[in-house]
């Protein structure tokens, strides 16, 4: 004859200070098990086509059978030295960038100066300055981006001296700028208030010691 064993279970707000740690470390461990990062991503993607940046793509199966593609873009970490984001997208002028990057993010004056370093140099080259950026090694930084930059003149002119090195820092510093994001992103969602604001959402359940019943 089967046993039957009762246990009394707690939700967050019921339980100890100790315990609540406790469901909160359980739900850290396995609650970024999607695509968390979505939005910072979308966010990102709108930034670099304001800019000029046409992200290269990749298929990705889909499980039921078909494909979809997504944009080249990767990131790694978030913990540890030499952890950072990076990606492949072909880089030309676009017009009233530095306008435009203000409307849409009046307060990233980071992102200001990007703009405003991409619109000088093309500025100083006719504004015909090109770029490819893939990404090569087995690590996901901003210095794993393999960078070409080129002038696009009908008189084949060459480019400014400093052309090169300057659109090259500006995708650095964007691969930067993105992975700051993602860190921004992953401590907002992994806070106590994040927590436990999804913890209480899906209604989990604890044993008093903040053990997940069921």
């Amino acid at each position: 004859m089967p046993d039957i064993i009762e246990t009394t279970v707690y939700r967050l707000d019921e339980l100890s200070d100790a315990a609540k740690e406790k469901a909160r470390a359980w739900y850290r461990e396995g609650g970024f098990d999607y695509d968390w990062y979505s939005a910072v991503y979308e966010d990102f993607q709108r930034i670099a086509e304001i800019l000029g940046l046409d992200f290269k793509t990749r298929p990705v199966q889909l499980m039921g059978g078909g494909t979809r593609h997504e944009p080249c873009i990767w990131f790694r970490g978030l913990w540890s030295q030499g952890d950072g984001a990076c990606f492949e997208t072909r880089y030309s002028y676009q017009k009233g960038a530095n306008r435009r990057i203000r409307e849409y993010a009046p307060q990233d004056t980071e992102l200001h100066c990007i703009a405003d370093a991409l619109q000088a140099i093309q500025r100083r080259n006719f504004y015909q300055l090109r770029a490819e950026a893939s990404h090569r090694s087995h690590y996901y930084h901003e210095y794993c981006m393999a960078i070409s930059v080129e002038r696009d003149s009908p008189t084949y002119q060459d480019m400014t001296a400093d052309a090169k090195d300057t659109v090259v820092e500006a995708l650095r510093d964007l691969a930067r700028l993105l992975y700051r994001q993602l860190e921004r992103e992953y401590d907002y969602l992994s806070s106590d208030e994040a927590v436990d604001e999804t913890i209480i959402a899906n209604d989990y359940t604890f044993t008093g010691s903040g053990r997940r019943f069921g």
